[in-house]
């Protein structure tokens, strides 16, 4: 992709960011699009106060429905396009997706300015567990690795 394409498709998301924000939603938007052929596979809205759910950011919702229409969980071969700088879970989202290429408008800090702050995450991940606010506790107990056996034993499986 070029960077004159590049910005046909920002454009894109950051309308999908405006068009969310007149209809209720948070200011953010973003594309699917097949790398190739710069084919538009699936869009996205943060629906998060919309939908009551904290995940339903626009990548996210833009990754999920990308695979439903594509039929496979992987999203290699194509480009994620948004309007604002992934958070950590939108680019970990973005990851497990296995897309080519991540390419973002606005930035964390605009996102700060914004009202948005997600910089807090960012420092979080960078400090240890132990001085996180929320507890994370791993509580081993004698099945605790029966799924993972399961999986390894299950000939079926589809591997990720």
């Amino acid at each position: 992709m070029t960077e004159a394409t590049d910005e046909i498709f920002l454009a894109q998301a950051i309308e999908l960011a405006k068009t969310n924000v007149a209809d209720g939603g948070g200011p953010f938007g973003a594309l699917i699009v097949r790398t190739e052929s710069g084919e538009i596979v699936a869009t996205g809205q943060n629906r998060v106060t919309r939908d009551l759910d904290p995940t339903a950011h626009a990548e996210v919702t833009a990754i999920r429905r990308a695979c439903t229409a594509i039929g496979d969980f992987s999203l290699a071969g194509h480009t994620l396009y948004t309007s604002c700088e992934p958070c950590p879970l939108c680019l970990a989202s973005a990851l497990w997706g296995r897309l080519d290429r991540v390419v973002f408008a606005a930035d964390r800090n605009d996102a700060a300015e914004g009202g948005f702050d997600d910089r807090e995450f960012y420092e979080l991940f960078e400090k240890r567990r132990e001085e996180w606010d929320m507890a994370i506790d791993a509580v081993r107990v004698p099945t605790s690795f029966e799924p993972f056996a399961a999986w390894i034993a299950n000939e079926a499986r589809t591997e990720y």
